[in-house]
C-alpha cells in the first residue's frame, strides 16, 4: 500500500509534469524544423524501447520510451538522437538535401535549435499569463509586522513597518518574493534596501541558517530572517494585458535567480547541493500536486523555464552546445570539422552524464536512509 501511495502521490506527478515540459520543448524544434523544410525522422517523448508509436502521413515516428527523463527530435540526416551530422551526408542526392537538417542555411538551423527553449519559455509565460488571470497572483507587501528577538532581522535593525525595496540587488513588491530570496541565502550576506518613514535606507542582513527536513527525510538549510510579513496573503486576478506582463517578470525572474545561483557556485561563493536531478523534480512534483491545482501549474511553468534555461547552456549534446558551434561556422565561414564535432559531442556528453551523476547524488546524499546505507557499507 505504502508502494502505491508513493506511486500516486510522487512518481505519477513526476511523469506527467515532466513529459508536458519535455513534449512542449520538442514540439518547438519541430515545428520550426518542418516550417523550414526539414524531414523529421522520429519524435520521442522519453529514450530506450519504444512502449507505443505511431507512423504520419509525413513520415515521421511518434513515439514513447520507456525511460521518461527527456525526448529527442531526430531530423533527416542526424547521426544520432543528439543531432550531429551523418557521416553518408556527402551522399545524398538533391530530394534528400532539399529536406537534410544539415544542408539548411545556417540562420535556419540556429532557429531549429533555439526553437526548443524558446517553446519552454513562452510556454511558462502562457501558464503564469492563465494562473494570473485565473487563480490569481499571490501578494502580500513586503512590509514587517513583528521582528523576532535574537534575529538576524532584529541584530539589523529591521523594525515593524520596515517596507522591501530591493533584496540582493533585485527590486520586490511581494513579501514572497523576499522570502525566496532569503531562503536561497543561507549565511550570506545581503544588502538590502528599506523604506522607513519615507526615506531609504541601506541595509546588510546576513539570514541565519536553519536546517529544514521535507516530507523524503532530505535536510538542507534555508536563510531565515526573523520577521513576519503585514496583512494576510491575497490572490489578485488580473486583465490579460497585465497577467502576460507579469508573466514575463517571473519567468525573468526565475532565469535570474538561477543564473545568480550557478554563477556564486562557479565562483566558489555557494556549494552545489540545491543542484538536483530526477528524485528532486520528483519530490517537488509531488508536493506541487498535493498543495493545488494551482500550485501543480506554477512547478510546471517554473520547470520549463528551467528546461529550456539549461538546453542553452554552451555544451555540446544541448542545444546551446549546437549554437556554440554554429557561432564558430559563423566566424569561419564553414563547419566545423567532423572529428572535431565528434570529439565535442563526446565531452558534452561526459559533461551532461557528470552534470546528471552529481544532481541525483545530492538528491540522494540528503535523505537519511541513503547516507546511513552507504556508511554501513564502506565503513
Amino acid at each position: 500500500m505504502e508502494f502505491l501511495d508513493t506511486l500516486w502521490t510522487y512518481v505519477v506527478p513526476f511523469v506527467v509534469i515532466l513529459t508536458i515540459v519535455i513534449f512542449v520543448h520538442e514540439l518547438g524544434h519541430y515545428l520550426i524544423a518542418r516550417w523550414n523544410g526539414v524531414k523529421v525522422d522520429v519524435f520521442s517523448i522519453g529514450f530506450g524501447h519504444e512502449i507505443v508509436g505511431w507512423t504520419d502521413a509525413k513520415g515521421t515516428r511518434w513515439k514513447i520510451g520507456w525511460i521518461p527523463l527527456g525526448g529527442y527530435v531526430k531530423f533527416f540526416g542526424d547521426e544520432s538522437a543528439a543531432s550531429d551530422p551523418g557521416r553518408g551526408l556527402g551522399a545524398m542526392n538533391e530530394a534528400e538535401r532539399a529536406v537534410s537538417f544539415h544542408h539548411k542555411r545556417l540562420g535556419q538551423r540556429a532557429a531549429v535549435v533555439v526553437a526548443g527553449p524558446a517553446a519552454n519559455f513562452l510556454f511558462a509565460i502562457v501558464v503564469y499569463a492563465a494562473l494570473f488571470m485565473t487563480f490569481g497572483q499571490a501578494f502580500s507587501p513586503p512590509v514587517v509586522d513583528t521582528v523576532m528577538p535574537d534575529s538576524a532581522a532584529s541584530a539589523a535593525g529591521l523594525k515593524p513597518g520596515d517596507r522591501f525595496v530591493e533584496v540582493d540587488g533585485s527590486s520586490v513588491s511581494r513579501f514572497a518574493e523576499v522570502q525566496q530570496i532569503v531562503r536561497m541565502n543561507p549565511g550570506r550576506p545581503l544588502k538590502m534596501a528599506i523604506e522607513r518613514d519615507g526615506r531609504k535606507l541601506p541595509l546588510t542582513i546576513t539570514p541565519k541558517s536553519t536546517r529544514v527536513t521535507d516530507n523524503f527525510g532530505r535536510t538542507r538549510d534555508i536563510g531565515i530572517l526573523g520577521v513576519t510579513r503585514a496583512g494576510q496573503v491575497e490572490y489578485v486576478r488580473y486583465d490579460p494585458v497585465t497577467s502576460v506582463g507579469l508573466a514575463v517578470l517571473e519567468s525573468w525572474r526565475i532565469v535570474a535567480l538561477t543564473m545568480g545561483y550557478l554563477g556564486e557556485v562557479i565562483v566558489g561563493e555557494r556549494s552545489g547541493e540545491d543542484i538536483g536531478g530526477p528524485i528532486g523534480i520528483a519530490r517537488m512534483s509531488g508536493e506541487a500536486a498535493q498543495v493545488s491545482f494551482a500550485a501543480a501549474l506554477s512547478f510546471v511553468a517554473v520547470l520549463s523555464v528551467s528546461l529550456g534555461l539549461i538546453n542553452l547552456f554552451p555544451i555540446p549534446l544541448l542545444d546551446g552546445g549546437h549554437l556554440l558551434f554554429y557561432a564558430f561556422e559563423a566566424v569561419r565561414g564553414k563547419p566545423l570539422g567532423e572529428r572535431s564535432q565528434e570529439y565535442g559531442f563526446r565531452i558534452g556528453l561526459a559533461v551532461v552524464v557528470s552534470l546528471m551523476l552529481y544532481a541525483t547524488w545530492n538528491d540522494l546524499s540528503s535523505i537519511p536512509f541513503v547516507v546511513n546505507l552507504v556508511n554501513t557499507l564502506f565503513s
